[in-house]
């Protein structure tokens, strides 16, 4: 059909974008640093994108074109905003109790009961990106540095699986030397709670990724 549209002359054209945007059905994209009509059945024929042009790239012509499909206009709208709208929402937190450091948690608490464990060095939280959803999401989070806190947590870490229904224990550490004392103390307090429970080791690479 014989429609009005809109022509953009690409040898006037700065690439500056201020068409794209001001076009709300999404008819324009910048392409190789120009302004290109890339969807006509989006255009309506209206030109928002004129008034805006620095330049004057943008004019209108009488030609054959594709109707204005209003109806792939509003559904491509529709996803864009839902796309954005899972980019813009945040993740939710897996942390289910407070507080979660060793030294401050108490030995005994409701929230033990049942618990499945994950006694994590504080650093994994940064270098794994995942850390929520991968390995605190069900669990009870104890997170701790024996370097820093200069404490061997083995003791209270023994009497909180003594003490509890603990059904598993996760360990989580980084590659460094220094977790390697975060992990002797949950083995000992494992071995000296005189339980039998499921447990692992996960190691953290400097990078991010798990080792093993």
């Amino acid at each position: 059909m014989i429609r009005k549209i809109i022509h953009i002359d690409e040898e006037k054209c700065n690439g500056c974008g201020i068409c794209a945007n001001a076009c709300h059905e999404g008819a324009i994209d910048i392409i190789d640093g120009k302004a290109k009509l890339v969807r006509e059945n989006f255009c309506d024929g209206f030109g928002d994108c004129l008034p805006g042009c620095p330049t004057g790239a943008i004019t209108f012509e009488e030609r054959e074109a594709p109707a204005y499909d209003e109806a792939a206009v509003k559904a491509a709208q529709m996803k864009h905003q839902q796309e954005s709208c899972k980019i813009a929402s945040k993740p939710e937190s897996q942390l289910n109790q407070w507080p979660c450091q060793i030294k401050l948690l108490p030995t005994q608490a409701p929230f033990y009961d049942g618990a499945k464990l994950l006694i994590a060095a504080d650093c994994t939280a940064y270098a794994y990106a995942n850390m929520h959803e991968d390995f605190m999401k069900g669990k009870i989070t104890l997170i701790g540095c024996p370097k820093l806190d200069a404490i061997d947590y083995s003791e209270k870490l023994t009497e909180i699986i003594a003490n509890n229904d603990i059904k598993s224990v996760t360990i989580v550490r980084m590659e460094v030397p220094c977790c390697g004392g975060l992990q002797r103390a949950a083995e000992i307090a494992l071995q000296n709670s005189g339980k039998f429970i499921q447990w692992q080791v996960v190691t953290i690479s400097r990078d991010g990724r798990i080792l093993d």
